[in-house]
């Protein structure tokens, strides 16, 4: 009976001991932050593959708008930014930003209030959201519909990727009712005459519905310098401040999201795009980690001539011919070199530009890949370790391409050349000459003379001008006291305008 009570007593002590040793270490491992890492959990929300069938009937939409309202939520921000340029979606001058860099003087640097739109994936407070909505946020409000109690929830970015322009944002304070969250159709199914209704907040109105239908998919809108990404086109009315809401098939699902529109500066003019949802989702677990990663082989490449293609060894007008190669990159490695054309990634048939830029940044950096090139005529395969895409860097390169930026001082706008990324995103037409307006200083003469940013001057004083620094010359040389005629490209109209000059 002794030992069993001495045993008993010497299990229970060591017991003991391993729980107070147990709760110490739980202590300390908390004091210094290494407590391990539960086991992410993944964030896929089921998707609804089947064919969109059956027939529309005159309480269809209303019945979508009443199921999925709720889930979409509308999104306050504050954000440091200069103010200098307009603001197209309704998220500050982002959009500037991306395609002209920063006006070389930004002496108007403040916090700026804007509205955008989301929609919760996840009953623990997920949203998704564009990038250009919340980036240099520094704080982010949340407001559900019908929620009369509060006005707004504190938010957080997770994670967030310019190329998507998506962005992934955790709910700091909940609502004490469980979250509607969005269900979800598959966007390759998207066609164009599909039924579609987008909801959001436009123009800082509150929840509205818009109804139209898919004019266009796989339009290459550059989200990016250098980059295009694939979206759906709609005629659904899009405007300011609905960035980042859902657009929605018939079924009630998402299958995009809104992210920008081409627009007179009013307001829509029924060319809206949204980022198909199949991207979004295929993004999501990087979003939640806070990084999203992308492959990169390091070329310039330009699309195969639909003329004389047959000097380059091709039978048809397909593949990519490589401008020039970045050293130390993992072309350079592989040994691709200036002149050779690209006509297969990993066993399939390349295309164009997009096609072979679209499958390299969904490659996993590292992935050793089959690139088959025809060089001096003769086919052949090289293996490319594909690197990691860096953006920052990549628009950094770009914009450093462009130095020709220049300031008329007398008139205070900021001029650029017009490139051919510049003309297809403000809906120039193709053969049009000019330079871009990229910045007008508030409260002088060229701003007093109703120039805006993203016009594109053609002529001044009946001279047409090509170059930036003819605009400048041409501008120099007016007298003070006398007007500039201008005569500019504003998208798809022609404006003439006079201003002054002191």
């Amino acid at each position: 009976m002794a030992m069993k009570s001495t045993a008993r007593t010497t299990f229970v002590s060591a017991l003991l001991i391993a729980v107070t040793f147990m709760a110490i270490g739980m202590v300390i491992a908390s004091r210094f932050n290494i407590t391990p890492a539960s086991s992410a959990q993944t964030i896929q929300p089921p998707v609804n593959n089947a064919p969109i069938t059956g027939e529309l009937t005159a309480t269809t939409f209303r019945e979508i708008a009443a199921a999925q309202t709720d889930m979409v939520v509308n999104i306050r921000i504050a954000a440091r930014r200069s103010t200098d340029l307009n603001d197209f979606f309704g998220g500050g001058n982002d959009f500037f930003r991306r395609f002209f860099g920063d006006p070389p003087e930004q002496p108007r640097d403040e916090t700026i209030r804007s509205a955008g739109t989301g929609f919760v994936i996840d009953p623990s407070g997920l949203i998704l959201t564009n990038n250009h909505v919340v980036d240099d946020a520094t704080t982010i409000e949340v407001d559900f519909f019908g929620d009369d109690d509060r006005d707004f929830y504190e938010a957080r970015v997770l994670g967030a990727d310019p190329l998507s322009d998506s962005a992934l944002l955790e709910l700091v304070e909940k609502p004490d009712w469980e979250l509607p969250t969005a269900a979800f159709g598959d966007s390759s199914q998207m066609a164009p005459g599909d039924w579609v209704m987008a909801i959001g907040n436009p123009f800082g109105q509150g929840h509205s519905v818009t109804v139209g239908v898919i004019s266009a998919i796989g339009r290459g809108v550059r989200a990016v310098p250098g980059r295009n990404i694939d979206m759906l086109q709609t005629d659904a009315a899009i405007n300011p401040g609905n960035s980042g809401g859902p657009l929605l098939n018939v079924r009630g699902e998402v299958v995009g999201m809104n992210t920008s529109i081409i627009t007179d500066r009013i307001g829509n003019v029924g060319i809206g795009f949204a980022v198909p949802i199949n991207t979004v989702l295929d993004l999501l677990d990087q979003l939640r980690d806070g990084k999203v990663t992308r492959g990169v082989i390091g070329v310039s490449i330009a699309d195969v001539p639909r003329e004389g293609y047959e000097v380059l060894g091709l039978d048809e007008p397909n593949g990519v011919t490589v401008n020039s190669v970045n050293d130390g990159g993992p072309a350079d490695d592989a040994g691709i070199r200036p002149g050779d054309v690209i006509v297969g990634y990993n066993g399939e048939r390349v295309t164009n530009t997009e096609d072979l830029q679209s499958r390299v940044v969904a490659t996993t950096p590292g992935t050793a890949v089959e690139v088959d090139i025809i060089r001096d005529l003769e086919p052949m395969s090289l293996t490319v370790t594909i690197g990691e895409l860096n953006l920052d860097r990549e628009r950094a390169a770009v914009m450093q391409t462009d130095t020709d930026e220049q300031t008329s001082e007398d008139f205070g706008m900021t001029l650029q050349s017009l490139t051919p990324e510049a003309r297809r995103q403000l809906g120039i037409p193709e053969d049009t000459s000019g330079v871009v307006v990229s910045d007008v200083e508030r409260g002088q003469n060229a701003e007093a003379g109703g120039v805006q940013p993203g016009d594109v001057i053609l002529r001044i004083n009946r001279a047409e001008v090509d170059t930036v620094g003819e605009a400048i010359e041409r501008l120099n040389a007016i007298e003070s006291g006398r007007t500039a005629f201008l005569l500019v490209q504003r998208g798809e109209d022609r404006v003439f305008l006079q201003v002054g000059k002191d």
